[in-house]
C-alpha cells in the first residue's frame, strides 16, 4: 500500500548545528497568478487557492483583531481564508452571527474580492439548535411539508443512541435523518448568503454510519450547489472534510472539492520538543488521497488535499512524548504555539518545502489564528506581528508572507 511507503525527509535545520533553507522574499505578484472561477474551477486554480491557504478561526465572528488581521492577510496575500466561521455549537447564536459574517465578509472582498472565505459545518449538534426557526424555504427544498417550528434536536442524532454524548451533553448528527438534511441545507445556504464560497464539513466519516454508499450526503451535498449556482458570489461552492479513508468517492465520483486532515506531526523522542513530517505515519494523508471525478468534472488520481495544524485537545502527559496523534502530548496547534520564533519559522518553511516533494497534491495550510489548549500563557496562537493591536502576536506572518513569494520547489 501506498501508506507503508515511509518517506522521511529529516528536518536538519531544526537543530543548532544546522542551517534552514530560508531565501530571501520576492515580491508577491498576484496579477500573475490565476484567481478566477464561475460555476466550476479547474485543478490549477484550486491548487493557486490551496497553495495561498491560511487557517483564520472565527474571524467572522469577532474573535482577535479583525482590523488587524485584515491588514495581515492583505501583507500576506493570502486567498483562502479556513475556518473563517468555526460554529462548534452554540446554536443559539447562528442568526446574529449571519448578520455578522455578512458584515465582515463584505469587508475582506473589499481589499481582495478573489479572497475565498470558509465556514465549517461540524460533528456536533447541541440542544441549542431547538432555538432555531426552520425556515419555509428549507422545507421547500427538501421536498417536505412545510411546519411553523424549531429544529428537533433529537431527529438530527443517532436514533439508535450512537454518539448521542460523544461530545459531552452534545452528539454526531446522523446525515441520513432528514431534520439533518434540514439542518446542513439551511446552515449552508445561510452561510452562502453571508458571502461565503467554502464550507469544511468537518468528520464526515462520523455522521454517515447509516449512509455507507453516500446516497445521503450525495443528496444534500447536491442541494447545497444547487443553491450555490444560484446564489454564491462565483456560483459555486468549494467543498472539502476531514477523510482518514482518503475520501467520500462514490460511483466514481468524489463528492468534495478538495481534500482536508490534520498533518499529523510525528514527534522525534531523542531531540526534545521537535517533530517532523513522515507518510505513513498514523492516519497522515499523505499519498492517500483518493481520485475520481471532481464535481467541476476534471479527473485526477489523487485530489489535492489541505493538512493543517489541528486543534483537538492535550493529552493526559503534556510536555512527554506520549506519541499517537499527539506532539509531545499536545495537540497540533498547541505544540507549535509553545515553540521559540526562530524553530516556529524555521519548521514553516520545513513543512512547507517537504509537502512539495513528498506529495505534490497536498498543500499546507498556514496557521494564522487558533484556539490552543494547555498552554497557560498562550490560549490563542495569532501569527500577527505583535502590535498595540494584537500584543500576543506570534510575529510569524512575515515568514508565511516570504514563503508563498518563494513558492513550492519540487
Amino acid at each position: 500500500m501506498l501508506r507503508a511507503t515511509l518517506i522521511v525527509l529529516t528536518f536538519i535545520c531544526l537543530t543548532t548545528s544546522t542551517k534552514a533553507a530560508i531565501t530571501t522574499s520576492k515580491p508577491i505578484s498576484p496579477e500573475k497568478t490565476d484567481y478566477k472561477f464561475k460555476g466550476k474551477i479547474s485543478r490549477k486554480v484550486l491548487e493557486n487557492y490551496l497553495d495561498r491557504s491560511i487557517t483564520m478561526q472565527r474571524m467572522l465572528t469577532g474573535e482577535g483583531n479583525f482590523d488587524d488581521n485584515l491588514r495581515m492577510i492583505k501583507n500576506i496575500g493570502a486567498k483562502f481564508i479556513g475556518r473563517a466561521v468555526c460554529q462548534w455549537g452554540g446554536e443559539a447564536d447562528l442568526l446574529k452571527n449571519f448578520e455578522q459574517e455578512k458584515q465582515f465578509a463584505a469587508r475582506v472582498h473589499k481589499i481582495d474580492p478573489d479572497i475565498i472565505l470558509q465556514a465549517c459545518i461540524f460533528e456536533i449538534v447541541t440542544p441549542e439548535i431547538e432555538k432555531v426557526p426552520v425556515p419555509e424555504w428549507a422545507f421547500k427544498a427538501l421536498n417536505l411539508p412545510a411546519e411553523k417550528r424549531n429544529f428537533r434536536y433529537a431527529d438530527i442524532l443517532y436514533a439508535d443512541g450512537r454518539m448521542n454524548k460523544h461530545w459531552g451533553n452534545s452528539g454526531v448528527p446522523d446525515i441520513s435523518r432528514p431534520e439533518t438534511k434540514l439542518l446542513f441545507y439551511f446552515l449552508a445556504a445561510s452561510y452562502i448568503d453571508a458571502g461565503i464560497e467554502g464550507i469544511h464539513f468537518g468528520q464526515v466519516e462520523l455522521m454517515n454510519k447509516n449512509d455507507q454508499n453516500l446516497d445521503h450526503y450525495a443528496q444534500v451535498l447536491d442541494l447545497i450547489r444547487g443553491y450555490a449556482a444560484k446564489h454564491a458570489r462565483r456560483n459555486m461552492l468549494i467543498c472539502d472534510s476531514h477523510v482518514p479513508s482518503g475520501g467520500f468517492l462514490r460511483e466514481g465520483k468524489l463528492l468534495m472539492d478538495f481534500h482536508s486532515f490534520p498533518l499529523r506531526i510525528l514527534e522525534t523522542p531523542e531531540k526534545p520538543e521537535e517533530a517532523i513530517l513522515k507518510v505513513g505515519h498514523s492516519d497522515a494523508l499523505f499519498s492517500r488521497s483518493k481520485g475520481g471525478i471532481t464535481p467541476s468534472g476534471w479527473t485526477c488520481e489523487h485530489l489535492p488535499y489541505l493538512v493543517e495544524l489541528d486543534n483537538f485537545g492535550a493529552s493526559k502527559s503534556p510536555g512527554k512524548p506520549v506519541g499517537d496523534i499527539y506532539v509531545w502530548g499536545y495537540d497540533e496547534i498547541s505544540w507549535f504555539a509553545k515553540q521559540n520564533d526562530k524553530y516556529r519559522r524555521d519548521w514553516l518553511h520545513y513543512a512547507y518545502n517537504w509537502l512539495a516533494k513528498a506529495d505534490p497534491n497536498g498543500f499546507l495550510e498556514m496557521p494564522g489564528s487558533r484556539q490552543t489548549t494547555r498552554l497557560t500563557d498562550k490560549k490563542w496562537y495569532d501569527a500577527n506581528n505583535r502590535s498595540a493591536a494584537v500584543p500576543n502576536g506570534h510575529g510569524d506572518e512575515d515568514t508565511i508572507r516570504d514563503i508563498w513569494a518563494n513558492g513550492r520547489t519540487k
